[in-house]
């Protein structure tokens, strides 16, 4: 048998992560067995369409990466794989139901329904329909329906007896039939409902595995009837653990229930998120949590899903996501940076990028960025012919709280010791003369280092300093460094600006770059 597995989306807005998180084993389970991913658009709720939300789901899943072998643009021996564009196929169905008397046609109103869960609500029952159309004459009711008269079709459920079906992961599940009403299949606008257009397309498309969450479970009964019923072969079913979230209630937009396209654009890498749905409620071992596409198509199945809830971990996201930012060669990783920055970086940056430019800064931020969208904030000032001068503070570290006034002279002094280095202005050179000046002045040289770092960048994070200072270039750096001496002085004035005393903090301290 080629197994054939299904992600069949609702166009009702953005596919959240758990969503995907069941189209992704279904993906995987397909990619391992040799079989076929098919991509169908559930959208008989035409009430609830969202305008772009096929297009949005696409690309959902081509930045995971996740193929698929049939679909809507694709197309396939059992398309068309839009609902609203089979509604013959399930008018043929629900005929066949009602000349079986394996269905009927319903005309109670909005009200009657009311009326009728009011009642069962005071009499102790559970809610549910209670049949009152279910003796109607076939032939009356046949009648009133051609006369127009406002009506749905709904399934007969047996009376007595139970229903079992065998779920991949549960093992058998039994329902008792007095407590499954009899559902609607067809609506009054004569779109299916889920029930009746899963089951028929589900068959047509010969789908072997159905994969969904485990919300459904106690309707899978009134479905194996279904099948039953249309004399269909049911499939295997995987009903899919529940995400929580950390304090483990229900997963919300706080705990990271965002969409695949959101995580696209915070910034996350879709090898790792991939990576990461992957194992929440499924594990390869007792240790192993980094596993490339490749690896998880190798060893996924998913007879070994644990039914139990998993919680959505979002640290343990953002740490895979700085794993695999670290694995990617310096290439790769400079292609991503690049293509982010011209979607991060303000208009006013010439376009093209200078390729050159992120291919020298990558190696110095690879170990320090978690999110692409880190990126642009951390390198702006490269792109810059110029940066506005920080806001005074920003400028003292910690050994200099005490006396910001020796910030301006300290700065100028650093201004001074670099120059003749603009013919030599590389790593090496630059760290030699500030370290010799912060000992000459008495400082410590993590507070001179910052006073040129905030100068040149703007900022107080930073790639390593003087790297950073040898890529912006001479006379660039030092310029900036030259605009930050009068706000300094103006904010922290000296009465010797051109000279700095030792005090307390001379020497030693803080001294990387």
């Amino acid at each position: 048998m080629t197994v054939r597995l299904r992600y069949a989306p609702s166009p009702t807005g953005d596919p959240h992560v758990g969503n995907i998180r069941t189209a992704l084993w279904s993906w995987l389970h397909a990619r391992r067995l040799g079989g076929a991913f098919v991509l169908r658009l559930e959208d008989t709720d035409q009430s609830r369409a969202v305008e772009g939300s096929l297009q949005r789901i696409e690309d959902s899943l081509r930045w995971l990466g996740m193929e698929w072998d049939e679909g809507p643009d694709e197309g396939g021996p059992y398309g068309p794989y839009v609902q609203s564009e089979r509604l013959e196929r399930y008018h043929e169905a629900t005929d066949r139901l009602l000349a079986a008397d394996d269905a009927y046609r319903c005309f109670c109103t909005p009200g009657d329904l009311r009326e009728m869960r009011e009642q069962q609500r005071a009499s102790g029952q559970p809610p549910g329909y209670a049949g009152r159309c279910r003796a109607l004459d076939p032939d009356e009711a046949a009648s009133r329906a051609t006369a127009g008269e406002s009506h749905v079709v709904r399934f007969k459920m047996p009376n007595e007896g139970s229903t079992t079906f065998e779920d991949m992961i549960r093992g058998p599940i039994t329902y008792e039939n007095r407590v499954l009403d009899d559902f609607v299949m067809l609506k009054s606008d004569g779109f299916p409902t889920y029930h009746l257009a899963h089951v028929v397309d589900d068959h047509a498309m010969e789908i072997t595995h159905v994969t969904r969450g485990d919300e459904w479970i106690p309707s899978t009964p009134r479905h194996v009837r279904l099948f039953e019923a249309l004399g269909y072969e049911p499939p295997v079913f995987v009903h899919t653990p529940v995400i929580l979230g950390p304090d483990g209630g229900k997963l919300s937009k706080r705990h990271g229930a965002k969409s695949v396209l959101d995580y696209a654009a915070e910034g996350y890498l879709p090898e790792a998120l991939c990576n990461f749905l992957a194992i929440i409620g499924w594990a390869l071992d007792d240790s192993t949590e980094i596993l490339s596409k490749d690896e998880l198509i190798a060893s996924f199945d998913l007879a070994r899903l644990n039914p139990a809830p998993a919680t959505f971990d979002t640290e343990k996201l953002e740490w895979m996501n700085g794993v695999y930012m670290r694995s990617l060669s310096l290439g790769d990783l400079a292609g991503r940076f690049a293509q982010r920055l011209d979607d991060d970086l303000p208009a006013e940056v010439a376009r093209p990028l200078d390729a050159g430019l992120v291919d020298a800064f990558t190696p110095l931020i690879q170990e320090r960025v978690k999110l692409l969208s880190e990126v642009a904030p951390m390198t702006d000032f490269f792109f810059a012919s110029d940066v506005e001068v920080a806001e005074p503070g920003e400028f003292i570290a910690r050994g200099m709280r005490k006396t910001p006034e020796r910030a301006a002279p300290a700065l100028k002094a650093a201004v001074a010791a670099l120059e003749p280095l603009a013919a030599e202005w590389r790593t090496e050179p630059l760290e030699a003369a500030l370290r010799a000046l912060a000992e000459e002045l008495g400082l410590r040289a993590g507070d001179l280092f910052m006073l040129c770092r905030v100068a040149v960048t703007g900022k107080r994070i930073t790639p390593p300093l003087f790297e950073t200072m040898e890529i912006v270039g001479a006379a660039p750096s030092l310029a900036r460094m030259r605009a930050a001496v009068p706000v300094l002085a103006a904010a922290y004035p000296s009465d010797a600006p051109d000279a700095v005393e030792g005090g307390e903090d001379a020497g030693g301290g803080e001294s990387g770059s």
